[in-house]
């Protein structure tokens, strides 16, 4: 299978596929941190999408796909997630207002996530995390965690899936923690029982591992 693993600097869901013999390429405005650049796309991937063009990976070399088999793609999340959504809104003279700035960069985040959703490929997976209800986005397909998959984490993460089977959990375990930390404080000022591991946007939007190999393992099935 071809595939195109969009917004991906870590590589991850990449790596899984080529493990298991998947002509995968990760797509990101920067660079890659997977240690594999023959493998990355440093641009937009928005620009190979469509497929029936030319691109470069970032060691040099020129590489052609006329169509994509496999759209995975983790678009942006930080105004579109309903965790930010009480960023949306601003307090003046007790009074609270819309915060049409921010408001404006989810409208152009939804645009972009909706690019993938609507690709002109076969198969499509699309990743975020549960959205604002604002933006009225589709609705997701499913929800997975880490535990479900090998790491003793909880991390809401929906899928949109286009012509692909839900995920099956793989080895479920019990979660210790959340994986990403909200901060010390609920939005109601309240302090929080569980503030989460990771603050690092990097490391916390990182696709676990072992739900990168049930994507490989799952979805990676060519037919005849």
């Amino acid at each position: 299978m071809k595939v195109l693993v969009a917004c991906e600097m870590s590589q991850e869901v990449c790596k899984a596929f080529r493990a298991k013999g998947h002509e995968a390429y990760s797509c990101d405005i920067q660079t890659c941190s997977g240690g594999h650049p023959e493998w990355h796309i440093l641009g937009d991937a928005l620009a190979v999408i469509n497929g029936n063009a030319d691109f470069t990976t970032c060691d040099g070399q020129t590489h052609t796909v006329d169509k994509w088999d496999l759209l995975i793609a983790h678009p942006p999340c930080t105004y579109l997630s309903n965790a930010g959504a009480v960023r949306l809104y601003k307090k003046i003279n007790e009074k609270r207002y819309i915060d049409l700035e921010r408001f404006e960069n989810g409208q152009d985040a939804k645009e972009f996530f909706l690019k993938f959703i609507h690709a002109p490929v076969e198969k499509i997976a699309v990743e975020n995390p549960i959205p604002s209800g604002v933006y009225r986005l589709p609705k997701y397909t499913q929800i997975i965690q880490p535990y479900e998959y090998g790491h003793p984490y909880s991390k809401k993460t929906c899928l949109w899936l286009k012509n692909l089977p839900k995920l099956t959990p793989t080895n479920i375990v019990k979660p210790i923690c959340s994986w990403v930390s909200g901060g010390s404080k609920k939005s109601d000022g309240t302090a929080r029982t569980n503030c989460g591991m990771i603050h690092d946007s990097k490391t916390r939007s990182k696709t676990f591992s072992g739900i990168a190999q049930a994507m490989a393992e799952q979805w990676g099935i060519e037919e005849d």
